[in-house]
């Protein structure tokens, strides 16, 4: 799926010809003025003033086009995400679009539904289309279709530990850690993780700060299941957990998708949160204020994330060095985490 956003493309208005018939000048004495550069041709402050006032009644709109050609820049940004469903993606484009727009320029946004072929065709896609730089949250196990790219890339969210490309991303082990360790203090010793799509690095450092918690505080049951950062692996994961004889008294949830589909579960079996099962979700969303607990959980920095990641992308388009980033989260305490007995 493919979708334009694109702001500040009005089209209609006078052009440079027909402002220089209407005040019998030639087209050079017009469009100097409007490019700025009246005084290096000598041009009086009458005709100057006589020329952006006709401009500007008339709606006069530079050919953006024309000039992005000349300066061989589209100022337009690609940007690359797996499922625009998923509210953190969702929101992540929000702010992303947001903070270009601010910047002057356009987004051309594609979304891979979480498959690496997709991926690759959408980079191509974007790359014939001259795009300036990329901003791409990857896919997939291998990311050798982003080495010798002809346009600088930052990667946002998930990246590649191998690759020479800069990211900018939540400290996803630290986070992790926290919100296990907060289970941990409230009594919890048998907590059931419940993972999204193992092969993403973000996955991967959630689960390592899951187990580190745990191996740190001397509890040895651990207990990862699941396979994509969907409701049904949530729904699906959390029933067969409570098939066992030993069952959860907590579950760390590593999306919010998941978290949906652990509670869909818990209300199935008849289980009561948090008098029954306790939980956190890694990913906040202002729905987990409203449910009936408030849920517990990890608060990206989405807003930050977006921000740093186009002052990354700027820096490399003007031929900058720049440092990956990992942001910290913030752990949000509501309802759904209560003392085990």
């Amino acid at each position: 799926m493919y979708l334009f956003l694109t702001f500040g493309m009005k089209s209609d208005g006078i052009t440079i010809k027909e402002i220089a018939d209407l005040l019998n000048m030639s087209g050079s004495t017009v469009s100097r003025v409007l490019s700025g550069k009246a005084k290096k041709f000598r041009i009086s402050s009458e005709t100057e003033e006589l020329v952006k006032k006709t401009a500007k009644e008339h709606n006069y709109r530079p050919n953006q086009i024309a000039r992005n050609l000349r300066l061989q820049k589209s100022n337009t940004i690609g940007l690359v995400i797996p499922d625009i469903s998923n509210p953190f993606f969702c929101n992540l484009a929000l702010k992303i679009e947001t903070e270009l727009r601010a910047q002057g320029k356009l987004i051309l946004l594609c979304d891979t539904h979480d498959d690496s072929k997709i991926e690759k065709e959408s980079i191509e896609l974007l790359i014939d289309r001259q795009v300036d730089g990329l901003l791409v949250a990857p896919v997939g196990l291998k990311g050798d279709h982003f080495k010798n790219l002809s346009k600088p890339v930052v990667m946002i969210d998930r990246y590649f530990e191998e690759l020479d490309i800069p990211f900018v991303s939540t400290n996803n082990f630290s986070s992790s850690y926290e919100a296990t360790k907060l289970l941990l203090e409230n009594g919890h010793t048998r907590i059931s993780c419940v993972q999204g799509v193992e092969s993403t690095i973000s996955n991967r450092e959630r689960v390592n700060g899951y187990k580190s918690a745990l191996q740190d505080s001397d509890k040895n049951i651990i207990e990862v299941i699941g396979s994509d950062f969907t409701i049904e692996n949530g729904y699906k994961s959390a029933l067969k957990l409570f098939e066992n004889s030993q069952k959860p008294t907590a579950i760390f949830s590593l999306s919010n998708q998941i978290t949906i589909g652990v509670m869909k579960a818990a209300r199935e079996l008849g289980l009561k949160i948090p008098d029954d099962l306790s939980l956190i979700s890694f990913d906040d969303q202002p729905y987990f204020e409203l449910t009936e607990p408030a849920i517990t959980s990890v608060r990206q920095p989405v807003e930050r994330i977006g921000k740093k990641a186009v002052q990354m992308l700027f820096e490399l388009m003007e031929g900058k060095e720049c440092k990956s980033t990992l942001i910290d989260a913030k752990l949000i305490s509501r309802e759904s985490v209560q003392r085990s007995e």
